[in-house]
């Protein structure tokens, strides 16, 4: 097992742990339907372009792939995509995420990250040394309404 950066030509495999995770993790927070618009089969090609431009970790399993990934948004200063496969969740294989991305922060001279958490996801950041700061609506271009979230923040 080790956590490495992906490459564009991964998007799809990222794209699968994304959807398999919100669909799986987000049961209790949000209706089937906003699940399945926020979870389209197809990939937005906008989401190559995200792992093209910034560090996109993941954790990589000899013989299984792909299991969680997560990436430093470079322009926003924030956490992003934080996901594991289900049949992976609890193992600590997002907390290594979380780690890779802070050090990947620190290294480029950031002071904080912030982010938008799921409201089931909100524990885990505060593990994390995350600090709520308020509950909001995320704009989503695949839900017009957006999606209630948690904004929180961390001083590195």
């Amino acid at each position: 097992m080790k956590i490495r950066l992906v490459s564009a030509e991964e998007a799809e495999a990222c794209w699968k742990i994304r959807n398999l995770s919100i669909r799986q993790g987000c049961q209790t927070s949000y209706s089937q339907e906003v699940l399945t618009a926020w979870t389209p089969e197809e990939m937005p090609e906008g989401y190559r372009v995200v792992i093209k431009e910034n560090p996109f970790f993941a954790v990589d399993i000899t013989n299984v792939g792909l299991v969680a990934t997560g990436y430093l948004d470079v322009s926003a200063g924030s956490v992003e995509a934080i996901f594991t496969l289900p049949d992976f969740t609890g193992k600590g294989l997002a907390s290594q995420i979380i780690t890779a991305i802070k050090n990947e922060a620190r290294s480029r001279g950031f002071k904080q990250l912030t982010l938008c958490a799921t409201p089931n996801a909100q524990t885990f950041y505060e593990r994390h040394g995350f600090h709520f700061i308020q509950q909001n609506i995320s704009p989503s271009r695949l839900i017009p309404e957006g999606v209630p979230c948690i904004d929180m923040a961390i001083n590195l």
